[in-house]
């Protein structure tokens, strides 16, 4: 097996254990694409676990600096060593992917190795446009051949979605570790502060806090589907994964959720059914 061809297959394995609604929505891709969405989704685990492999903030500082400068071409030692930094590197290359975008999508993910407090919705919607929307539209570009698919309206308001049901989903381990994700401005409104939720007291606005956050995602949905007309059919698995998003917000309003206890999840075949059925 040449070098290359070990790189994608150890990003797809690692994506299909890692990240596996982005593996199953993958499958709905071209199969000669396939290996470059795992590289582009294998990068974006890489930089979204470095808060849970280090116990002081600095440390994942500095490891997301190695991945700034692997991708500005500035890292120190072989680059080419780590698996997932090369088969994304063949990707920005092959495809002309914007590397300013990936090292804003590395730059978002400071917030997760610090405790402040989200400042707001506006802010929210930024980190997971940097992130989240940033990874479809890569992915758009991708199965675009590397043209300007025209999707980034619709990339930004269906990662916007994808991204606020995936917080909410991890809510309970975030708040375990003291991180919260749900914007001060609405725990303000429904009279929820900080140390209810990394204490577990939750209380009483906490339920409202989290049905104003499942609104705001489903908003973003809406917008995403009412833009589906200008996503061409080559992007189209770009999307496939917001299929995913109402089937998880519909789980939690289910009578027996608990935000603190509950990390929601929905049968194998269920995800693989809405996936088939697609977003759109």
């Amino acid at each position: 097996m040449s070098e290359a061809i070990s790189n994608f297959a150890h990003c797809e394995a690692l994506v299909r254990e890692a990240d596996p609604d982005r593996y199953w929505a993958g499958l709905f891709a071209p199969a000669d694409k396939r290996p470059h969405l795992y590289a582009l989704y294998a990068f974006n685990f890489e930089i979204a676990r470095v808060r849970e492999g280090v116990r002081e903030a600095l440390v994942g500082e500095i490891r997301l600096q190695w991945w700034r400068d692997a991708l500005q071409g500035e890292a120190r030692g072989d680059v080419r060593a780590n698996p997932v930094a090369a088969a994304l590197d063949d990707t920005i290359v092959q495809f002309r992917l914007p590397r300013q975008s990936l090292v804003d999508l590395i730059d978002a993910r400071i917030f997760d190795l610090y405790e402040d407090p989200m400042p707001s919705l506006n802010d929210l919607e930024g980190y997971c446009g940097e992130t989240s929307s940033s990874l479809i539209q890569l992915s758009s570009l991708i199965l675009s051949e590397g043209s300007n698919p025209g999707t980034a309206d619709a990339a930004g308001h269906a990662g916007v979605a994808y991204a606020i049901a995936g917080l909410l989903r991890a809510f309970p381990i975030h708040a375990r570790q003291g991180q919260v994700y749900v914007p001060a401005d609405i725990l303000n409104k429904q009279g929820v502060v900080r140390e209810d939720i990394v204490t577990g007291r939750g209380g009483p606005g906490l339920k409202g806090a989290l049905a104003d956050l499942r609104a705001v995602a489903r908003r973003h949905l809406e917008q995403a589907h009412a833009l589906r007309t200008t996503i061409p059919n080559a992007a189209k698995p770009a999307f496939q994964s917001i299929a995913l998003v109402e089937p998880y917000l519909r789980a939690m309003e289910r009578p027996d959720y608990d935000p603190f206890q509950t990390v929601v999840d929905i049968p194998q075949w269920r995800r693989i059914w809405a996936l088939w059925r697609g977003p759109f």
